[in-house]
């Protein structure tokens, strides 16, 4: 899939959260890369034969407190080659886009991959 229309699927997910939590989202940056680098493997102890389709980097917000302010922005990275390996249709990709980008919104406001794994139960 041309990198233009992958970028276009994750600002359709984005425009899908709901208000009630767009509403706290601020100081954030989007962003799609190809595949995650090695260094970020290392960075997070996963083992660089696993699959990373997302990654948070920043200050969740149930962590911030009255003096955060005035730093770079929190930034979600979607890897595009990672969720096309897993995927087998474009409406596949959709779906993994959209899942992987509500994922990472979670991670924003300081879920865990433990309390997420049981959100998606639900």
């Amino acid at each position: 899939m041309e990198k233009e229309k992958f970028e276009k699927l994750v600002e359709e997910s984005l425009a899908q959260l709901p208000r009630k939590f767009k509403k706290y989202i601020e100081n954030l940056a989007v962003i799609v890369e190809e595949e995650p680098s090695r260094e970020l493997f290392e960075q997070t102890g996963s083992s660089p034969f696993s699959i990373l389709l997302g990654h948070y980097h920043g200050v969740p917000f149930k962590h911030r407190g009255p003096f955060y302010g005035n730093i770079p922005p929190d930034v979600i990275v979607v890897y595009q080659k990672a969720i096309e390996s897993v995927c087998s249709s474009e409406e596949d990709i959709r779906k993994k886009v959209r899942e992987v980008v509500f994922h990472e919104i979670g991670h924003y406001f300081g879920l865990s991959d433990t309390e997420l794994k049981e959100i998606e139960k639900l």
